[in-house]
């Protein structure tokens, strides 16, 4: 991808203080603001060349797996009824693709980083504000708000006398955060609705600083709650218009399982129940990942497993899960267990159940050769 540079405004950003304080003091100062032709001309060119093609191609999901993603899809919000023009982030973004002059672009572009200064995760740094042209795709501009905070104790070598000469300004691309609008969730599609941004997961740089753009749940949040709608209707299905015990004792049940952050194995439906449901989230996210712990082991996988290659159990009064394949893979960590001749299922099935975790678990049958066996077992 190679974009066409029209307007660009560098500003640093400086903070008196403890940067985590609310007393801290933060302030700004514009150093350029350049067009296209000076932008070639620039430093600045070999500093962010290839970033922004970086950021357009980076990807991001409505729905992230995960609850603090470094990269999100970000909504801009609007009452019923109204324009997207209503909403003050869009208005903003709008006026500085819509400039016509690198005088009123720096203007537009000053009152926006006053507003980030407002914010309570501001930090010192470098950020760049930028228009520039896919012009493989389309005609209107893309715009970048770039932070690249302070590098602590940069030095570099200096002369034959002084050896080291220590940079007190280093900014550096590395853990750049970005702004970027309008979404292109995929080339030659623009979404005027939705921006992107990247950050640090631990972080809401720009979250705080953009007040009217909201963000889809996370894709566990939202089965969740599709998970706990089927277990309400079963209940309703189940005792339909009758208001008894029975029933609100199992409304109360889903509600306190549902808040638990540790959820133990519940047993209420049936397998056929679990796998139905299980197919109706599937059927809308098919990579959707499954994990749970059996005491101290992890299991991971996708949903789309459970019933076909992972199977729950009970037997002789423990859990048992099985997982089954075609063939085995290890890496890291070596043991003597990458060299087992496999049994059959049939002969440990009777030593599930036998021991405690802390006993030594039963013996079975086996056809391996004993210590005092000349012979090797293969």
């Amino acid at each position: 991808m190679e974009f066409t540079m029209e307007y660009l405004s560098f500003f640093v950003i400086q903070t008196d203080g403890a940067e985590d304080s609310p007393s801290a003091v933060k302030r700004f100062k514009h150093f350029a603001t350049l067009d296209g032709d000076e932008y070639e001309d620039s430093e600045l060119k070999s500093f962010l060349d290839g970033e922004f093609s970086r950021i357009v191609k980076r990807k991001a999901e409505r729905n992230p797996n995960t609850a603090n993603p470094p990269t999100k899809v970000g909504r801009f919000m609007v009452e019923p009824g109204y324009e997207l023009g209503s909403n003050g982030n869009f208005s903003l973004f709008q006026r500085l693709r819509e400039a016509d002059s690198k005088e009123r672009y720096l203007g537009i572009a000053d009152e926006l980083v006053r507003i980030y200064l407002d914010t309570s995760a501001v930090r010192g740094g470098a950020f760049i504000i930028a228009r520039s042209k896919l012009n493989t795709f389309f005609d209107e501009p893309f715009l970048f708000l770039l932070k690249c905070d302070f590098e602590p104790k940069i030095a570099r070598i200096a002369d034959e006398r002084s050896l080291i000469s220590h940079v007190e300004m280093a900014i550096s691309a590395r853990g750049m955060k970005s702004i970027q609008y309008p979404h292109m969730p995929e080339e030659g599609v623009l979404e005027p609705w939705e921006l992107k941004i990247h950050q640090a997961s631990h972080a809401r740089y720009f979250e705080d600083f953009l007040k009217f753009v909201s963000y889809e749940k996370p894709l566990p949040e939202v089965m969740g709650e599709q998970v706990v709608e089927m277990a309400h209707q079963f209940i309703a299905d189940r005792w339909q218009e009758e208001a008894s015990t029975e029933r609100s004792e199992a409304e109360n049940a889903v509600e306190v399982w549902a808040a638990s952050e540790k959820r133990e194995l519940q047993e209420w439906w049936p397998q056929e129940q679990v796998q139905m449901a299980a197919s109706a989230l599937v059927e809308q996210k098919p990579d959707l990942p499954f994990t749970f712990k059996l005491d101290e082991v992890t299991v991971r996988g996708l949903l789309s497993h459970f019933g076909s290659s992972i199977h729950i159990a009970r037997h002789n009064g423990r859990y048992v899960v099985v997982i089954e394949g075609g063939a085995f893979q290890f890496e890291k960590g070596m043991s003597p267990v990458e060299l087992l001749q496999p049994q059959e299922l049939a002969d440990i099935l009777p030593v599930i159940g036998t021991s405690t975790p802390d006993q030594e678990p039963a013996s079975y049958a086996t056809d391996a050769p004993t210590a005092n066996s000349d012979d090797v077992p293969w």
